[in-house]
């Protein structure tokens, strides 16, 4: 069924005057005369059979018709800049935005981002690294990857990476001055505490790793240094400031580099992971399922939840 052709330079012309209650001014700003504005607005009059304005003079006040109209027409006017700028930015060199966490980006993403370079050189990232929710109706961004549950009405999660946690530490500390032989050592160590993923739920702490162990009563929780950035927390262990309850993904290529190592085999499940998260429409869009398929394919990820 077609739709009835509108007036838009009408709709218009009655937003700006609407706006500045005035056609002089509403003039000025579409660049037209005030004859022209007065034209097209009773053109929109005569389409819908209402007086839209009161003349008061030089002044021109809405009517009960001109007040029910303008906010609807405004939110129509917000919804097509909206598209616009999507369809703007789709048209701007394949820009893709992917908002992280600062510690994922640093840490597992920024080693690896050249072989999806190399793969797609056409397809320009703007890495957007924060903790923040983000609300994709309302943010200029196309996917994110997210610590959590995995939970996310409506939306499309693929499982990147599940968390353990397990104590990690500068290599100098297992020969030091008080060598870090066993568990029991800690209690003469300093604890790096990452409190960074707090916000997330109840992640696994260091007393849940020293119940594993049994030396929860043994080990003073309370001292230590504590840190808002995995990141940081990270480098502190790695610069031999004590010993971390490192997470599984963060400490990884510190591992396997060997600026870092694990004194001890006891882990414990983070109970959260790192899912890839998207609006299920975005898909269809080929720089997203770029860079979807191969972040799927580098990290082995698994779907795991739908809409």
């Amino acid at each position: 069924m077609s739709r009835p052709l509108l007036p838009l330079s009408g709709f218009r012309a009655f937003e700006a005057a609407a706006r500045h209650l005035s056609f002089a001014r509403a003039a000025d700003e579409l660049r037209v005369t005030p004859a022209a504005i007065s034209h097209q607005v009773r053109t929109l009059e005569d389409y819908l059979g209402v007086p839209l304005f009161r003349r008061n003079g030089r002044r021109v006040l809405l009517t009960e018709a001109g007040q029910i109209l303008l906010p609807d027409l405004r939110r129509s006017f917000d919804l097509m800049e909206a598209a616009m700028g999507q369809v703007k930015r789709l048209a701007a060199g394949g820009i893709l935005t992917v908002s992280m966490s600062p510690s994922f980006a640093a840490k597992w993403l920024m080693p690896r981002i050249e072989h999806f370079r190399a793969r797609h050189p056409d397809i320009d990232l703007r890495i957007d690294a924060d903790v923040r929710l983000v609300d994709f109706s309302a943010n200029e961004v196309d996917i994110v990857i997210r610590y959590g549950p995995g939970s996310y009405p409506g939306l499309k999660s693929v499982l990147l990476f599940e968390e353990e946690l397990f104590p990690v530490c500068s290599p100098r500390l297992l020969s030091g001055d008080v060598p870090l032989q066993g568990a029991f050592d800690l209690r003469q160590h300093t604890l790096l505490h990452d409190e960074t993923i707090n916000f997330a739920g109840p992640i696994p702490s260091w007393r849940v790793w020293l119940q594993t162990v049994g030396l929860d009563q043994a080990v003073d929780l309370n001292r230590g240094l504590r840190f808002n950035s995995s990141v940081t927390a990270t480098q502190a262990a790695v610069d031999g400031h004590g010993v971390l309850l490192g997470r599984s993904l963060i400490v990884a290529d510190d591992l396997a580099a060997g600026r870092l190592v694990r004194p001890f085999a006891e882990s414990c499940p983070a109970g959260f992971g790192y899912y890839l998260v998207y609006p299920p429409q975005v898909a269809s869009r080929a720089n997203v399922r770029a860079f979807l398929d191969w972040i799927i394919e580098e990290a082995g990820g698994e779907e795991a939840g739908g809409t």
